[in-house]
């Protein structure tokens, strides 16, 4: 089968090619047509890819690692050192088929310039013989290293450059054989000594020699990185540049804040790109939306590895410039970025050209670095196949085959970007000195503050308090997050902090601040930069306490309209929506309605995605109880009649059982007189049912649990709450871009026999759930028993509200016996079709 396949792809000729694509889901139309015809591209060496570039004037491009040093290289890591790690993919698609990718052959090298030229000449292979290697980060005196699926701390203990140590530090990080596209990438130790990473929803943090988890939301698809004041920043395969503008951590406390404008923010409206040369060979190129008249990409459509440059080689009008990778155009765009009142934007810096632009198409910029000479490094994969056979079309299997683009494939190089001028930038080694932290190359003030924490090195808390008083706002952040680190930012350190003249200093200290320092937090509702009083808002809703809730009304009362400042607060919100909403209520006058019903109409929403009937109702009662037809009723009606605000997908919306009618509605009903609110209203009337309203349904029969249920399902709570929560979330919403929602959802809701399926041999992306597609995978769990798995399908069959049928440890034995000889993750199709095959077989 393989050779017939072999065959049938050689035979391409020029025009209406019939083309086999691996994935047929993915393939597009099976024939197309080469309309750019163009010579196959040569190989080039170094020197010769060298005079392909075309960079920004003022600006030169060096060579720093090339093959055989490296082969297939996407993804680097300075240590304290200036030593490299390299991680290389060697096992990636070294056909269409992808054949070779299950073999160890992939391997993380430690590059050395031993004579200060710039370029690495001593090379170790760290790590060896490992299947697919994704991402390094040099922490703790090693690396962090992803080998899905799983995450290793490596460490070289005897000075030979290799590793003996190997610890497991997360089992989750990716899926052993999995899309890798769509899988954990690129660990970064933050500003706030977190280590986040893309596509993960897990965050680390590392206190004395220990790793630590916690809940983060899974973001981006390829490449990670930060600005100066610790936000995020990501992007996805079209889109160039996103990020969370408000602390990400916050908005895992409210899995319903799925849609909010403060996190995964998009921020470059112009995302039109400039390749110097034709580029056919896209996945995508037979749309005629895809490529220009002549043949150049003219969207984004394999993006990936950005970095907002915060070096400090460049001129001071690049620093905090995105700078970002696009491989299938082979450029790299630069954004000018900018920010008001915490909303960032990105300007593309050009139209009709690039920062960076190669006519070999064989450059394949997949990650941009800063490094500790203040330069931009570009990780360059090298090699003509870079989309992955999961999702490789007829047209594109064409244009490889063409034009030649298989092979080679055990090249690569390592670049540097600086000023054009004759003095080369020199590299800064990091160290625990306190004075870095004021170093102009963010590199070098990442490093140090790293090294700091790690250490857990408590003498240098006076140094450090000494820095807060430092002239640079950059420095007094750097500070204040060290002496958080090492747990010695005192409320003395804090309160000072909470005064300081710059605003993210401010904000860094409210998001630093612990409880005891309420009456200091409500003290600043005076507060006037937005966002500070986003943190505000996210820091004061998470105490959950009275003064403190009161005091967040009179903030909304003022601010409210404010997107950043509303979102803040709605993270601490959860389950106490109508309650707040009162709260508003209260602080209502004529003048600051602007202000607070952007608010209840957020309250409405978060209730209707939460689909809880005594809160809705809550709600409904509260609107009743404010003037007729009156703006509060009108926001509220409208936020009550939302699908949840999730306005991407067209999942069904859940009906609410009420014990009787409400009288709330008949007053409700009577105020919305005008033709919008009667439609919106009528929306909301649709949602909710009792016994007797006139064409409700027949209430749900709710068969109560056994006492041998019952059991059952306690045993499944607690396996639950072991092994999913971390990526389903003890609510059950999930963690976008990880693990999709199993609250009503259509998946948990159905037949066992399919969930049961899911947990013994895992499940395969692209899913649908709830209206939204995870192109993801969920592995098998072969460590649970018959038993095990039935008491977790009872639970998350019988908890938010679920009125599901438990299921039987015999009926999971039947359905394993059925499947003894399957090896491979199951797929949406095949699930949808079982009852088909089966009766087939």
């Amino acid at each position: 089968m393989r050779r017939s396949h072999q065959i049938a792809i050689a035979s391409i000729a020029a025009l209406s090619l019939p083309v086999l694509a691996v994935n047929k889901k993915n393939a597009g139309p099976d024939k197309v047509e080469l309309k750019f015809k163009l010579p196959p591209p040569a190989p080039l060496s170094p020197e010769e890819a060298m005079k392909t570039f075309k960079v920004e004037k003022g600006f030169r491009i060096e060579l720093v690692a090339c093959e055989p040093m490296i082969q297939a290289p996407i993804a680097m890591s300075f240590d304290d050192q200036g030593r490299l790690y390299v991680v290389e993919m060697r096992g990636y698609m070294h056909d269409v088929e992808g054949t070779t990718e299950s073999q160890p052959t992939g391997r993380v090298s430690l590059l050395e310039d031993t004579d200060g030229d710039g370029r690495m000449d001593k090379a170790t292979a760290f790590l060896d013989e490992v299947v697919m290697p994704r991402a390094v980060m040099a922490v703790n005196g090693g690396a962090l290293i992803a080998v899905p699926p799983n995450l290793f701390f490596c460490k070289d203990t005897d000075g030979d450059g290799k590793a003996d140590v190997k610890d497991i530090v997360a089992n989750d990080y990716g899926t052993l054989g999995g899309q890798p596209e769509h899988m954990a990438n690129t660990p970064v130790w933050a500003l706030d000594n977190a280590i986040w990473s893309a596509g993960y929803g897990t965050r680390f943090k590392l206190r004395g020699g220990v790793w630590q988890k916690d809940s983060g939301l899974g973001r981006g698809q390829w490449g990670l990185c930060q600005d100066n004041y610790g936000r995020l920043y990501f992007n996805y395969n079209s889109d160039m540049l996103r990020a969370d503008l408000l602390p990400t951590e916050a908005f895992t406390k409210n899995p319903l804040l799925r849609n909010a404008t403060s996190i995964n923010a998009k921020l470059a409206a112009d995302q039109n790109i400039y390749p110097s040369h034709p580029t056919p060979g896209v996945n995508r190129g037979y749309d005629p939306k895809t490529l220009s008249a002549d043949g150049r990409l003219t969207k984004p459509t394999g993006t990936c590895g950005a970095l907002i440059y915060r070096g400090d080689a460049f001129p001071a009008a690049y620093r905090g410039n995105a700078f970002v990778p696009e491989p299938c155009g082979n450029l790299v765009k630069r954004f000018t970025m900018s920010e008001s009142g915490g909303m960032v934007k990105a300007t593309n810096t050009y139209k009709g050209s690039e920062f960076l632009t190669s006519t070999d198409e064989r450059f394949r910029p997949v990650t941009a670095a800063d490094g500790p000479d203040g330069a931009v490094y570009i990780v360059d994969m090298y090699r003509g196949i870079i989309q992955h056979q999961s999702f490789l079309t007829h047209y594109l299997i064409a244009n490889i085959r063409d034009r030649k683009l298989e092979q080679p494939i055990n090249q690569g190089r390592i670049w540097r970007i600086v000023p054009d001028t004759k003095e080369r930038p020199q590299p800064v080694k990091a160290s625990k000195d306190v004075k870095l932290l004021s170093h102009a190359n963010g590199w070098v003030r990442d490093a140090a503050q790293r090294l700091i924490v790690e250490s857990g090195d408590a003498s240098v808390a006076p140094a450090l308090k000494e820095l807060l008083a430092s002239e640079s706002a950059i420095a007094r952040l750097h500070a204040l997050w060290t002496l958080d680190g090492l747990m010695a930012a005192t409320p003395d350190v804090i309160k000072g902090a909470l005064k300081d003249k710059d605003a993210q200093v401010r904000a860094a200290a409210v998001r630093i601040a612990t409880r005891d320092l309420a009456p200091d937090l409500i003290a600043m509702t005076a507060e006037k930069d937005a966002l500070v009083l986003a943190h505000l808002a996210i820091k004061l809703t998470s105490l959950n306490l009275p003064d403190a809730d009161v005091a967040t009304a009179k903030l909304l009362a003022s601010s409210g309209k404010n997107t950043l400042i509303r979102e803040g607060a709605m993270t601490g919100l959860r389950g106490r929506e109508a309650a707040f909403a009162k709260l508003l209520a209260a602080q209502l006058t004529k003048d600051n309605g602007g202000q607070i019903m952007p608010v209840i109409e957020a309250l409405g929403t978060l209730l209707a995605s939460a689909n809880k009937a005594g809160p809705f109702e809550e709600m409904l009662e509260l609107a009743a109880s404010q003037p007729a037809g009156g703006q509060f009723q009108a926001a509220a009606i409208k936020g009550l009649s939302s699908s949840g605000g999730d306005t991407k997908t067209k999942a069904p919306v859940k009906l609410l059982w009420l014990d009787a009618e409400p009288g709330s509605l008949k007053i409700l009903k009577a105020a919305m007189s005008d033709k919008a609110s009667a439609k919106l209203f009528a929306s909301v009337e649709a949602r909710l049912a009792w016994v007797g309203k006139p064409g409700a349904p027949k209430p749900p029969v709710i068969k109560p649990l056994t006492e041998e249920q019952t059991a059952l399902f306690e045993k499944g709570k607690t396996i639950y709450h072991t092994l999913c929560a971390a990526c389903h979330q003890p609510h059950g919403f999930g963690l976008d871009g990880l693990a999709p929602q199993l609250v009503d959802s259509e998946w948990v809701l159905g037949k066992p026999e399919v969930l049961a399926r899911i947990v013994m041999h895992g499940l395969a992306g692209p899913v649908k759930v709830a209206g939204r597609t995870y192109n993801l995978a969920m592995p098998p769990l072969p460590q649970l028993t018959d038993e095990d798995i039935a008491g977790v399908l009872t639970y998350i069959r019988r908890e938010w509200e679920h009125t599901a049928s438990a299921v039987d440890a015999k009926a999971v034995t039947t359905i394993r016996e059925q499947e003894k000889g399957r090896m491979a993750m199951w797929t949406e199709l095949e699930l949808k079709n079982l009852g088909k095959t089966t009766a087939k077989k």
